[in-house]
């Protein structure tokens, strides 16, 4: 019978940290429900064969690799191809007996979100794979994708996180208390375009925040897991985006989209896209037409995104 293995991951949003988490910031890590399972039979031949499918089962990438030099013989996307040859060079280089056995092997992943969501579709893949190929996830996300690596760390954990990179770049993680009496007030939204990680850092790169900046964003990380009260809870994620704004020189998202909204908006991750964290005191129907007639349809209340909730609201 064919050998089998089954690997899995969770999601992740970033609740705080953004960006200054390269620079030694104390970030606020979620890991979610929604992640991506990995499925490899192994059976005779020499080649890697590729399947991955969406929530609805759907094929949305296939392609099949030679096992000598990792080229993909045939893909249905050429983008992704080289990112997996690139994953699968690295992954050799971390662990020389991966992959060395003359075998096919037939790998499936199954997201259980849209890729374009930005809520971990390319961290739940490196940690699968680091598990298959027995190497360190943070040394194969540095040799591929790069990042401060917070997520690899959310795709392992059943619970919030605190995650600060040390002196020497070493990974310091450490579970949260996070689990507010207004969780039924917090919601994450979609904008409907995907941020590109790994350009975001680069543009970021240049920028030098002080060591104020980053003991504020660090307290505030904390102070987050410490309040009682939606409104305290609100004034600090307004205290973010306020410093981060400054720090970026950018405008903030809930300046440049939703000015009119009466709660809170804290961008989650790179700016510009991806999803926001949402606070409201008003019913959630009237919270999810607000954000659906700014052109936003996917909305998550924080339960449904929480470990062992998996409700998706959307919003009609």
């Amino acid at each position: 019978m064919a050998k089998e293995l089954v690997f899995s991951a969770n999601g992740k949003v970033l609740l705080s940290g953004e960006y200054l988490v390269m620079n030694g910031a104390l970030a606020l890590g979620l890991p979610i429900s929604l992640g991506q399972k990995m499925m490899i039979k192994e059976s005779s031949g020499s080649d890697i064969a590729w399947e991955s499918f969406l929530p609805d089962g759907s094929l949305w990438f296939s392609a099949k690799f030679d096992l000598f030099g990792f080229e993909s013989i045939k893909c249905t996307d050429e983008g992704i191809a080289n990112t997996l040859s690139q994953i699968f060079e690295s992954s050799v280089r971390l662990n020389s007996d991966f992959l060395s056995k003359w075998k096919k092997y037939r790998v499936q992943t199954h997201l259980d979100f849209d890729p374009g969501w930005g809520l971990g579709s390319s961290s739940t893949l490196i940690s699968c794979i680091s598990e298959w190929a027995d190497v360190d996830p943070y040394d194969l996300l540095a040799a591929t994708f790069g990042g401060s690596g917070y997520d690899i760390a959310c795709a392992k954990s059943d619970s919030p996180i605190f995650y600060q990179l040390t002196g020497d770049a070493e990974a310091h993680v450490e579970e949260a208390s996070f689990n507010p009496d207004f969780a039924d007030q917090l919601y994450f939204v979609y904008l409907g375009k995907k941020q590109n990680t790994r350009e975001a850092l680069h543009n970021y790169a240049g920028i030098k925040p002080t060591s104020s900046h980053i003991d504020e964003i660090s307290l505030i990380s904390k102070s987050l897991c410490e309040v009682n009260q939606i409104n305290d809870f609100s004034r600090l994620l307004d205290n973010h985006e306020s410093l981060v704004s400054s720090i970026l020189k950018q405008p903030r998202v809930q300046q440049e989209r939703f000015s009119d909204y009466w709660g809170t908006v804290k961008s989650l991750g790179a700016w510009g896209g991806d999803f926001v964290m949402a606070t409201s005191d008003r019913p959630g129907g009237e919270t999810k037409e607000y954000f659906s007639a700014k052109g936003c349809s996917e909305i998550f209340a924080f339960s449904d995104l929480a470990i062992g909730k998996e409700s998706l609201v959307t919003a009609s």
